[in-house]
């Protein structure tokens, strides 16, 4: 599993696009001159390396970076974050699996405190650690992710230059909130995070485990799902599981009958889907409008 190496910077708003047009570029991230090449420093660039491995902007083939799926449609539709949607599936990469974020992963899927310290938080994740992993790295790398996870979704700073924006994609969630020395998870409306970030996420988990139909109680429950991940109520599930019923392109069947309550997912991939609801959304591409996918 993965701590600390993040080099204690958190996301910034501008990174994956200064990313993907290095990439796209042929340039790559070691190379001596990559800080001078992007507009950053030397920390800055292995943080922003570690960056587009979690958040899946990038695929890893023998070591080498190359721009995913899920890269290419942010690149072409929404290169700037300015949708909800993207910023909730960005947290979605984040938090749904061990790697490389696992602190993310914990914290998300995990963590029972709703309000908690961040020295609670430390004790209870290394307490989760020593029974899941083999490995127990430094405390103080623990701590630097607590303190950059809590950044990412709360961090509000204003840098004197107009020019240098340093803002997180992910405060816009506001799934979590610092209050008084406090780490709180906060519950939010479906709405904030967006139902294209919310079927998306149905979608991949159906790819991943080979299922089309869940229970409401395994999308409150389960981790990588939205009572999970995202801290959705079952009250607030339910809301965006009926509007979804009515989705213009691929929308799902919720059986209520005899209190079954379950979810059929309509036979799509998650990217052809992601892909589908940014033309449903009007985005406009910022590069070629020829669909990378087929199904």
């Amino acid at each position: 599993m993965g701590y600390g190496q993040h080099q204690s910077f958190y996301l910034r708003i501008n990174w994956l696009r200064k990313a993907l047009k290095h990439l796209q570029e042929g340039k790559v991230f070691n190379k001596v001159e990559a800080p001078e090449q992007l507009g950053l420093g030397k920390n800055m660039v292995q943080s922003l390396r570690y960056w587009v491995e979690a958040t899946e902007v990038v695929r890893i083939e023998k070591a080498t970076l190359h721009i995913s799926d899920f890269g290419q449609l942010l690149n072409r539709y929404d290169r700037f974050i300015e949708l909800r949607d993207t910023a909730s599936i960005i947290h979605l990469h984040l938090t749904d699996n061990k790697e490389p974020s696992t602190t993310w992963y914990w914290y998300f899927n995990h963590c029972i405190r709703k309000v908690a310290t961040k020295e609670e938080l430390l004790t209870d994740l290394i307490s989760w650690i020593a029974q899941n992993d083999v490995k127990k790295p430094s405390e103080s790398s623990l701590k630097r992710d607590i303190d950059c996870l809590v950044r990412l979704y709360c961090d509000k700073e204003r840098p004197e230059d107009p020019e240098e924006v340093i803002q997180s994609p992910l405060n816009i969630l506001g799934l979590v909130a610092e209050e008084n020395k406090n780490v709180i998870k906060r519950s939010p409306r479906y709405s904030d995070i967006g139902t294209g970030a919310l079927l998306y996420s149905l979608l991949r988990y159906k790819a991943v485990h080979g299922i089309s139909v869940l229970s409401v109680d395994e999308i409150e429950k389960k981790e990588s799902l939205w009572g999970k991940v995202y801290n959705l109520q079952r009250n607030e599930i339910i809301k965006a599981l009926e509007e979804l019923t009515v989705h213009p392109y691929h929308k799902i069947r919720f059986d209520r009958t005899n209190r079954l309550d379950t979810i059929h997912l309509p036979d799509v991939s998650a990217m052809r889907f992601l892909e589908d609801e940014y033309k449903r959304n009007g985005r406009k591409t910022y590069v070629d409008s020829n669909s990378i996918f087929t199904s």
